[in-house]
């Protein structure tokens, strides 16, 4: 008989790292994505097939894909979760004036900046009791409204392929050419350019990375080497090495220049390169709290873009 004691509040942790591999298909990104080592997520799973006594992943595959009764678990495992998440938002509101807990993903080259007033905003103004904050790239912050793990988010994509979501518009940022502080050769044209420094930008795994291939694709430029990474602060910390150049906004610049690091910024020699944040949440849940998110996330983001990237990131910057 299946061992049946797993059925428990152990359960629904269970369930969710199920439906977070499943969904990305691999075990350690699942791990990642719920903040759980890979190993520690690999016994969940075993546990529920263990309880279920059936397999639910085929491990011999890359990426991983579901057993017949795994397909079946994942689509019970999704519907349970949204039921779970709907009570807790409907019993988190029944008979209050204020929000008790939040839930928040927001785009990790900007978490730093906005956390602080972020937190004191939603506690001071809405009463929340408890915030949960996840940095992360937008696909993370797409699983999570996705699978009603995070009741907002504060990110690049604004996701116009899910219904039943409220968007606020905060800005839209051209991208800049990023170059070291001591760079002294061409500037006119990427191709001068990489051939005398390589291309350091985000990978294709993030929403900025694919937005950047696919912009050197239409105007056919095929640098010679390329050094990828997915945070912001790794890309400007080798180009502030001298070991590249890379395109990014001026959101994505902050961190860097807090840190003084010595890059050099111009307008790209093309444009048409932008990318707009948006404060996307479920229609309808937090009242004014999405408004209010997105206008405090404008006024600190131009603020700092002024401050510490200067007169060419607020040019850059529409945030009407």
């Amino acid at each position: 008989m299946p061992d049946r004691s797993i059925l428990s509040p152990g359960l629904i942790r269970s369930l969710e790292v199920f439906t977070a591999v499943a969904e990305t298909g691999q075990m350690r990104s699942g791990a990642r994505m719920l903040g759980l080592s890979q190993p520690a997520a690999s016994q969940q799973i075993a546990a529920l097939e263990k309880t279920f006594g059936t397999r639910l992943i085929d491990r011999s595959v890359r990426p991983v894909r579901l057993t017949h009764a795994g397909m079946r678990l994942h689509n019970r495992a999704q519907r349970i979760l949204h039921a779970l998440s709907d009570m807790e938002s409907e019993l988190r509101h029944v008979g209050q004036t204020s929000i008790s807990l939040l839930r928040v993903g927001i785009q990790a080259s900007i978490a730093t900046t906005l956390t602080p007033s972020l937190v004191t905003l939603t506690q001071d103004e809405f009463g929340v009791e408890d915030i949960t904050l996840h940095a992360g790239q937008s696909g993370n912050h797409e699983h999570l409204l996705r699978t009603k793990q995070a009741d907002l988010a504060i990110t690049s994509n604004p996701f116009l392929d899910m219904d039943g979501l409220e968007r606020h518009h905060i800005l839209k940022e051209d991208f800049l050419l990023v170059l070291p502080g001591d760079y002294d050769g061409p500037m006119d044209n990427l191709e001068a350019i990489q051939r005398n420094l390589p291309l350091v930008r985000f990978g294709n795994t993030t929403n900025a990375g694919r937005q950047i291939a696919q912009h050197l694709r239409r105007l056919r430029f095929e640098p010679d080497k390329v050094i990828q990474a997915d945070r912001s602060s790794m890309v400007t910390s080798c180009v502030s090495a001298g070991q590249g150049f890379s395109l990014l906004t001026p959101t994505l610049l902050i961190d860097g220049m807090v840190e003084n690091m010595r890059l050099r910024l111009i307008e790209l020699p093309v444009a048409g390169l932008s990318r707009t944040l948006t404060v996307v949440a479920r229609k309808g849940e937090l009242r004014n709290l999405p408004k209010a998110v997105a206008e405090l996330s404008k006024q600190k983001l131009v603020h700092h873009i002024a401050e510490f990237v200067g007169e060419i990131g607020s040019r850059s910057v529409d945030h009407n």
